[in-house]
């Protein structure tokens, strides 16, 4: 699954234009390295995003085959910190 869309369905980041836009500006690493929006999501990545005044860092669980009910996405990622 693309980055993109894995943080629109996890519910990391609301919508999937927002999640491309912040992956566009770096703002997005996948196991420390910066990701484009496209970059393929593994299980055990760890996603980090840097935000303005802090950063969220997540372990992928589990990578779904398509969307998700909003009560299953937080079931696909472990916070590790925020």
């Amino acid at each position: 699954m693309r980055l993109d869309k894995f943080l629109k369905v996890s519910r990391l980041i609301k919508r999937r234009t927002v999640a491309n836009e912040v992956s566009d500006m770096g703002r997005v690493l996948i196991n420390g390295q910066p990701a484009k929006p496209a970059k393929q999501i593994k299980e055990n990545d760890i996603i980090t995003i840097e935000y303005a005044n802090r950063s969220v860092k997540a372990k992928v669980l589990k990578v779904p085959s398509g969307n998700v009910s909003i009560q299953e996405s937080s079931t696909l990622y472990e916070l590790l910190s925020n």
